[in-house]
């Protein structure tokens, strides 16, 4: 297993953002589809390893274990070459310093990647939702799993609107995990092999999720699960998600996507800052 310091794939990675940037638009849409899937799968994966453990073990041991099988997306999404939203902020920036990348190839690209993940991730909310967190009864009636209970509370928790100081606490959340997200994508190319891969997204990933800060292509999937999941709730169901799913709707949902999509943005920025200014060196973006 080799690791490589981030003063020696920086420029390769540069390399590699000049590239996707220039891709065919239906070549981005594609890329942030598969990705958007991914981590919904992800996302999707940790309702059903942690529905009722905090009632056992404990709240905190439920955040670690849905934190620890969560990185499943953004490992697809690193091995396979999909395209991230929250994670393409670094490496373009860094292009554009070095001026191989302009503003105008820049923001198209965020949009690009940003409707992609959106697409991908409402194509699996629905496949989750119709499978999973739905069963049929004896009568043929649809009923709402544990792990779909679990996914309303989520999405209406994620919709409950809290003032200008909530939307000020989602939007550092999101910074957070913005930052998380580009470190976890900067490990796994300092890894030449799989496993080097696996663990360098791993550990930001599991505490992003473990910590609760917000990422918005995750929630293009939770939220959106969580509003086709609530019309089947019985009343009984509704009772134990409480009164948080009175605020669950799309224009909630909508706020919710705008506010943390430019904090993960932002901070995605803040880590290319950072990293420019601390790994600039004589000849660092020779190519």
């Amino acid at each position: 297993m080799s690791f490589f310091q981030p003063s020696a794939i920086i420029p390769p990675g540069i390399r590699s953002a000049e590239f996707r940037v220039g891709l065919a638009t239906l070549q981005i849409l594609l890329r942030g589809a598969l990705s958007g899937a991914y981590i919904g799968m992800g996302a999707g994966l940790v309702f059903f390893v942690s529905t009722g453990m905090d009632l056992t073990l404990g709240s905190g041991f439920a955040r670690l274990i849905g934190g620890a099988v969560f990185p499943l997306g953004i490992i697809l999404t690193v091995l396979t070459g999909a395209e991230l939203f929250a994670g393409d902020g670094m490496l373009t920036l860094l292009a554009a310093f070095r001026r191989r990348i302009t503003l105008p190839y820049i923001i198209r690209f965020y949009i690009l990647v940003w409707i992609g993940n959106l697409i991908g991730a409402l194509f699996f909310a629905a496949l989750i939702t119709y499978g999973p967190f739905l069963m049929t009864d004896a009568s043929g009636s649809l009923i709402v799993t544990p792990a779909g209970v679990a996914a309303v509370s989520m999405a209406a928790a994620k919709c409950t609107p809290a003032g200008l100081t909530g939307f000020f606490s989602l939007l550092v959340k999101a910074v957070i995990c913005g930052w998380l997200v580009n470190i976890a994508v900067l490990l796994a190319l300092c890894a030449d092999d799989l496993a080097g891969k696996f663990m360098g997204v791993w550990f930001p990933m599991m505490t992003m999720m473990a910590t609760g800060h917000e990422f918005a292509v995750a929630n293009m999937m939770m939220i959106p699960a969580g509003i086709l999941v609530a019309a089947h709730l019985t009343p009984i169901q509704v009772a134990q998600v409480g009164p948080d799913i009175a605020s669950l709707g799309f224009s909630e949902m909508w706020i919710n996507l705008i506010g943390v999509s430019i904090g993960n943005l932002l901070g995605g920025i803040l880590f290319a800052v950072l990293i420019f200014g601390s790994l600039l060196r004589p000849n660092f973006y020779k190519t």
